[in-house]
């Protein structure tokens, strides 16, 4: 059924309701199942009506859909047993048993039987699981509660919970505007026309005359007719000069040009280019003035004109309708998200995000580089990430190719969803947009480039002009384009006088309209057409200015930014075409444009001065704000996913976190394992799923207890309920077992080639882009491989699928460290690599040397020895600012700039072995060979505090201590080779331990998060390998050395390991002899076993005091 005739539904809906049809609301909303009455089931379950009750589910989900359908009917079945218990009506029961809940026996026979023994007992409550038990009224309350839940954790009933918003007496109002055109169209019209029927259309008759024969009904044309329900019919086939009736639909944007034809504004004309999408006749004809009718006021001005006969005329029927009921729930501070679920690093400034418009996990991200990339939030990891390049040079501009020779930074402007989810655009800083085809979470295909416009393309958006899909874009050269999705263009629209910065195309009924607003702060508005603008306005402000519609499309909003730091927030009356109410609580003076947002029907969302704001759309004052648990830049941007549940806001360190309310935390906890289908039981599974001839069947041993045949539960009832929650069907039901690496053939990995080194890796590193490794070797020298994209690698990133290629310059150069004078076996060698691949800095036991990592030049040397360097980090804000450890025990602050060291910092006692900083709680971390964790701050180069780091019993404090920030900038991962701990920075103090035991009995030699920081990669020196859960420092996974190197190892182990700045599951580890080998999972496993349960983890929880000033 097409989306105008689930409207119409809706509005059949609204009528049957308003007209007190109860039963015949009811029946529809089963038969159409487009909205699930939960007033109506609530009334039905607390009054025990418990075949209605199913009969209205059945509209909506059968038993075996899924899980939470299958605990829906059992529940309520289970209620409807012990209600008739209750009543010593065994007879009753034992019928209940028999039809209705023996289905559930070939899920869970045990479950079965110990519902029958109930039967046995004088009172039911005698079973201990079922003393608290109350009565019937209590019971069913408490039972109708978890259904609720169940009912919105569903899928089923996605977007079927909400009544659409609608004007009171809504389809009268709509055949009364059609009445009155009839009328309008009669040749004949009387003052006081006499309507006796809908089933005919209108007109008067002839005076001291017959009538006129009646006209033949005709359809409409831009509704198609529903297969279970009548077109209402758009009465008399008007004469193509009346063609402009069939606007009357759009209201909003003709009330816009009705006010703006009142002034003084010029209408501009726009350059057309021959386009292949058709228009319909009422578009071309939407100015063309109907001839004069007796009766009918003839207004003077065409466009004035139009808007009075566009807006709803008094009926000749005139009848005053109840107003609609009101399904949406009120407004609460629980449906904002609030709480923040998850930070994630994008590596740089993210510039734009857009959730995908179906799949509310799925957030596309563009950067400050030019890179996109495609995050699934609820596995906490980059699907697909794709930097900025040029497809096709041959196709670029002049203008566009000089920049490019310049390298001209590309930063992403904006970033944009189709409405089906099928393509991504892409606008930058330059000329270009690109539009990407996606058929999958991995699938992203290029599809278009399009040399747009002349300097920025400042804003991208989608539409469906004549239901065809298409492109529209604005720019600095001051002018809107539209494209269809193959890049070929169809309209220029001219007439702003100042860089256009953004647009928002929008539609009423079969109207299709643009928005757009100038930096001079003009507001128009455009049909495509080669008429010009409908609409010249001032935006208030008169500077930088969004516009959004609401979620349903009817209510319009705009939020900009004055030349003086005013920011005004304002919602629109679309029938006058002026402000209807303007949003206070902005700080005074803002430097920069703010960002905003709309949430379903409900709120509003600002960043701004560090946090984001929340509006209720129906009050001007501030409703609450949150700053996200800190960490948020000035102006932060940010974007709500479709259902409103989570809130994508960027970060001041190159990231974003995602904010989320109670529904928002379940969606993720529910979407972890991505596809639906993942997340069901095998009793699930086998109402769909034949069992495979000669298959292995494996035997599964649980403890069974009185509650669902889909997972365990205490209870046979919701009382005082220990039951688990909802969001805890979605968990795996297998029993936990540690996942094993054994052999090779268990996992991907690939052997980077050799380059003729013998030398043992002392340091690793993936590049930031993802496509190359770094490697130290013991000797000073540094290898880089790389990637290179291809039909078998077509990311061109890191790969265990495809082999690198060692790069060196043409010049045949190696990135050598001055080691002259230097003993290689005292020295600890040091590297760190520049934010955006350009840059390495180096140093084994001598001077630090700056390597360009094209040319492998040496750049410049500093810090000459002695002391000699031990670790390096670059300050994240400055890349002129480094953190240099020294082998004495102190740690200097080096402005490469003026080749000075700026600050010296004293609090170790040996050598620094890890640099680490945080831009969120603007300190740096330091660890050195002494156990000891120091914390700086950065803005004063003084020390906070210091924490040692508790040893095992009979172990000593020596050996190097590495430190990492995890994604959140608050925790640390701390290594040392008796342990892995965890540290709260904001606490400055040990949280978690895990000491080496059992299968992983070895010294640690390294460790470091995974890119999403949910795991921890760790290499032990008997060549076993460890992945850990990063929050509870679980086992997850051991990787044995059997499955990685050759059976006769001469004792080879890894050294040192490294993690994938975009892939999760993928890790690099450099060996004792010289080698590197990329590790990942295998395609049908995909991630590195499962989390293991609380009972599994044998880790120390800390809380240490031993700590020193």
């Amino acid at each position: 059924m097409s989306s105008l005739s689930r409207e119409l539904v809706f509005l059949i809906l609204q009528f049957l309701d308003e007209e007190k049809f109860k039963e015949s609301v009811h029946r529809l909303e089963k038969e159409s199942g487009f909205f699930f009455n939960t007033k109506y089931f609530d009334e039905k379950v607390l009054a025990g009506e418990w075949d209605e009750v199913e009969k209205y589910l059945s509209g909506f989900t059968k038993l075996d859909d899924n899980r939470y359908s299958m605990k829906i009917f059992f529940e309520i079945r289970k209620q409807k047993y012990l209600e008739a218990l209750d009543k010593q009506d065994k007879a009753k029961a034992v019928e209940i048993l028999v039809q209705d809940l023996r289905v559930f026996s070939t899920f869970n026979e045990e479950l079965y039987k110990e519902i029958t023994q109930l039967l046995t007992l004088h009172n039911f409550r005698e079973n201990e699981q079922l003393s608290k038990y109350g009565d019937t009224k209590t019971a069913r309350t408490i039972m109708l509660g978890e259904l609720k839940k169940l009912i919105e954790a569903n899928p089923l009933f996605r977007d079927k919970l909400t009544f659409p918003t609608l004007r009171s007496s809504r389809l009268r109002t709509l055949i009364n505007q059609s009445l009155n055109w009839q009328h309008q169209l009669c040749k004949n019209p009387r003052p006081n026309p006499d309507i006796k029927t809908l089933f005919t259309d209108h007109t008067c008759a002839v005076p001291n005359g017959p009538l006129a024969p009646p006209q033949v009904n005709q359809p409409i044309t831009t509704l198609t007719k529903p297969t279970a329900f009548p077109s209402l019919g758009a009465h008399a086939p008007f004469p193509p000069g009346a063609a402009v009736a069939a606007a009357a639909n759009a209201g909003a944007l003709a009330s816009w040009m009705a006010a703006a034809a009142s002034g003084a504004s010029t209408v501009q004309a726009a350059a057309v280019t021959p386009a292949s999408i058709p228009m319909p006749q009422n578009q071309v004809s939407f100015l063309k003035r109907p001839p004069a009718t007796p009766g009918v006021v003839d207004y003077q001005n065409p466009e004035h004109e139009l808007m009075k006969r566009l807006r709803p005329a008094p009926s000749v029927e005139e009848v005053t309708y109840p107003a609609p009921r009101q399904h949406a729930p009120p407004v609460s501070l629980e449906d904002l998200p609030l709480k923040a679920a998850l930070a994630l690093h994008q590596g740089s400034t993210v510039t734009s995000m857009e959730f995908h418009p179906m799949q509310d996990t799925l957030l596309l991200v563009g950067s400050a580089t030019g890179e996109i990339t495609l995050w699934e939030l609820a596995a906490r990891e980059k699907l697909v990430s794709r930097p900025f390049k040029i497809w096709d040079m041959a196709n670029c501009s002049p203008p566009l190719q000089a920049l490019i020779a310049k390298e001209t930074p590309m930063s992403v402007i904006r970033v944009a969803w189709s409405p089906d989810g099928n393509f991504i655009g892409v606008a930058y800083a330059k000329h270009l947009i690109h539009l990407y085809a996606f058929s999958g979470p991995n699938e992203l295909r290029q599809h278009a480039e399009v040399d747009a416009h002349v300097g920025a393309v400042n804003d991208l958006a989608f539409a469906n002009p004549n239901r065809q899909l298409c492109v529209v874009t604005c720019g600095d050269d001051q002018l809107i384009k539209v494209w269809d999705v193959s890049g070929r263009k169809h309209f220029t629209f001219e007439g702003h006088e100042a860089p256009v910065y953004s647009i928002c195309p929008h539609h009423k009924e079969n109207i299709q309209f643009i928005f757009s607003t100038a930096i001079d702060g003009k507001i128009k508005a455009w049909l495509y057409d080669n008429m010009g603008s409908r609409v010249d306005y001032d935006a208030p402000g008169k500077w930088c200015t969004t516009m959004l519609y609401s979620a349903d499309g009817t209510r319009l909003f705009s939020c900009g930014t004055s030349k003086d730091g005013d920011v005004f927030l304002v919602e629109w009356n679309e029938s006058e075409g002026s402000i209807k109410r303007t949003y206070l609580g902005f700080q005074k003076k803002l430097a920069g444009m703010v960002q905003f947002d709309t949430s379903k029907n409900h709120f509003l969302a600002v960043g701004e001065d560090a946090q984001i704001k929340f509006w209720d759309m129906d009050n001007i004052n501030v409703l609450t704000s949150t700053d996200a648990e800190g960490g948020l830049p000035a102006l932060p941007r940010l974007r709500f996913n479709r259902e409103g549940n989570l809130l994508a806001v960027t970060t001041a360190d190159n990231g974003f976190k995602i904010l989320a309310n109670q529904a928002g935390f379940r969606s993720l906890r529910a979407m972890e394992t991505s596809a639906f289908e993942r997340m069901r039981t095998p009793a699930d599974s086998s109402l769909t799923k034949a069992p495979v001839p000669g298959a292995p069947v494996a035997s599964v041993s649980c403890k069974v207890e009185l509650g669902s045949p889909v997972r365990p539960s205490p209870m046979l009832n919701g009382v005082d309920p220990p039951k688990p929650r909802v969001d805890d069907l979605a968990d795996n039901p297998r029993p936990w077992q540690l996942a094993e690496i054994l052999d090779p053939a268990q996992c991907r990995q690939a052997t980077l080639p050799d380059t003729g080194s013998s030398t043992k890796v002392v340091r690793l590193l993936y590049t930031n882009s993802g496509a190359g490794i770094l490697a130290l070797g013991f000797n000073g020298i540094q290898r880089l491989w790389k990637w290179v994209r291809n039909e078998q690698n077509p990311s061109g990133k890191a790969t265990a699928a495809a082999v690198p290629q060692h790069w060196q310059p043409n010049s045949g150069l190696l990135m050598t460290n001055d080691v002259s004078g230097v003993n290689l076996e005292e020295a600890n060698p040091c590297i760190a690599l520049s934010k955006n691949d350009s840059y390495v800095m180096s140093a084994a036991g001598g001077k630090v040397s700056l390597f360009n990592m094209m040319t492998f030049k040496v750049m410049t040397t500093f810090m000459p020895p002695p002391p000699p360097s031990s670790f390096l980090a670059f300050h994240p804000q400055d890349n002129n600012i480094i953190a240099v450890g020294m082998e004495d025990s102190t740690i200097h602050i080096y402005n490469v700039r003026v080749d000075e060291v700026k600050s010296k910092l004293k609090g170790h006692l040996k050598r620094i072995t890890g640099l680490a900083f945080s831009t969120t709680l603007s300190i740096l971390v330091s660890s050195a060979a002494d156990a000891l964790i120091c914390f700086w701050s950065i803005d004063t180069w003084e020390k906070r505090k210091s924490v040692v780091i508790p040893m095992p019993a009979g172990k000593v404090a020596v050996g190097d201590t590495r430190v990492q920030f995890h994604v959140d900038q608050i925790r640390i991962l701390a290594v040392h080779e008796t342990q892995l701990a965890i540290l709260d920075a904001s606490k400055m103090e040990c949280i978690r331990q895990w000491i080496p035991q059992d299968s992983l009995s070895s010294h640690i030699t390294s460790a470091v998060y995974a890119c999403n920081s949910q795991l921890i990669y760790t290499t032990f020196r008997d060549g076993n390998i460890g992945v850990f859960d990063a929050d509870t420092l679980g086992l997850r996974c051991r990787i044995s050395p059997s499955a990685y190197l050759p059976q006769v190892n001469q004792g080879l182990s890894p050294l040192v390991v490294a993690a994938h700045p975009q892939e999760p599951n993928q890790f690099a580890v450099g060996l004792n002899d010289g080698s590197v080998k990329v590790i990942e999972p295998t395609e049908a496993e995909g991630k590195w076993g499962m989390v293991p349960p609380s009972e599994a983890i044998n880790t120390s929880p800390s809380t240490t005091s031993n700590q020193t000033p």
